[in-house]
């Protein structure tokens, strides 16, 4: 097989997606040299002394979303799955449960940097350890701060770190929708 050749069209979703232009998408690609089974990628063919059918397929790395390469081009695993499912590829593919390495196919969808960013947990440096929640030493109280398209929607303080966090919580719920993530820092 030649090699992928990378064209743009836009998917359904409003992002650009990657295809392979007038040979279909990439994903007919994914999927004639890899097998999806339960968020692991496995070689179907084997495409050099590394890539052996049969073996695992991709590079993962402890802090990184793990990267496989096809036809000399490197990939993210997350999106060669997400794309294997779907026929296309957006420039962004969101883990709904926040974990880089579950690539399992229910736990991706497409993103928007804006939405993507939403899905993030508190701060690790936080002292409430609560999303949107920060202490205000000047006032003594629990800042709540969420945003929506860049525009602060809820700026309120609390004396009570419960009534903040249920304050914060709703908020994330009414304005970031299915991209709430309401996780703690780790």
């Amino acid at each position: 097989m030649s090699e992928i050749q990378v064209g743009q069209i836009n998917s359904t979703d409003g992002s650009t997606a990657i295809t392979t232009g007038a040979d279909g998408y990439v994903s007919k690609r994914f999927n004639e040299v890899l097998e999806y089974r339960d968020g692991e990628l496995y070689w179907k063919q084997t495409l050099s002394n590394v890539a052996k059918a049969g073996k695992p397929a991709g590079c993962k790395s402890s802090n990184t979303y793990g990267s496989i390469t096809i036809d000399k081009k490197a990939y993210c695993l997350h999106k060669v799955v997400f794309c294997m499912h779907h026929g296309y590829m957006p420039k962004q593919v969101d883990h709904i449960d926040g974990n880089r390495k579950n690539n399992r196919i229910e736990n991706l969808r497409p993103a928007t940097n804006a939405e993507n960013s939403l899905n993030r947990p508190a701060q690790k440096n936080s002292k409430s350890g609560i999303k949107n929640v920060s202490w205000n030493s000047q006032n003594q109280k629990w800042w709540v701060q969420v945003t929506k398209d860049k525009k602060k929607v809820v700026s309120e303080m609390f004396d009570d770190l419960e009534l903040a966090e249920l304050v914060a919580y709703e908020a994330r719920c009414k304005y970031h929708g299915q991209f709430a993530n309401h996780g703690v820092a780790a």
